[in-house]
């Protein structure tokens, strides 16, 4: 059963506030670090500004998805995020050391792979394995 009176379980609970965190300092760099290329037109770098805003909100609704209509595609979709996240950390720390705006993608890759891992266990298992939708 899916709706407003269902009470999530404890590590959906956990899963969700957890990957709202990540998102909120995934937002918080955005906003305040500069990370646009320096050979790029203004109007690209309006353009990349609108598509991580998009993309943000995407992976807003999809920890929406997962923790209150029971999405198991959902949180595979943010697993596969998470995934691409850490191969870019990797790379940018290859390629530049590990600088602010690194050290802070790392605690956001943090947040969301313990934030997932709850998900997968304790009484979040039933809560997925059991959706009707």
């Amino acid at each position: 059963m899916i709706g407003p009176d269902v009470k999530l379980p404890k590590h959906v609970f956990y899963f969700e506030v957890l990957l709202y965190l990540s998102l909120l300092l995934d937002c918080l760099t955005a906003a305040f670090l500069d990370r646009t290329p320096d050979d790029v037109s203004e109007m690209t770098a309006r353009l990349l500004s609108l598509t991580n805003a998009v993309l943000l909100l995407f992976v807003f609704y999809l920890i929406w998805l997962a923790a209150h209509r029971r999405k198991n595609w959902a949180r595979m979709v943010l697993m596969a995020f998470l995934l691409l996240s850490v191969a870019s950390i990797v790379t940018a720390v290859g390629d530049n050391g590990l600088d602010f705006g690194t050290l802070i993608d790392t605690a956001s890759a943090a947040l969301s792979a313990i934030g997932l891992g709850f998900s997968y266990t304790g009484d979040a298992k039933g809560w997925f394995d059991n959706a009707t939708t």
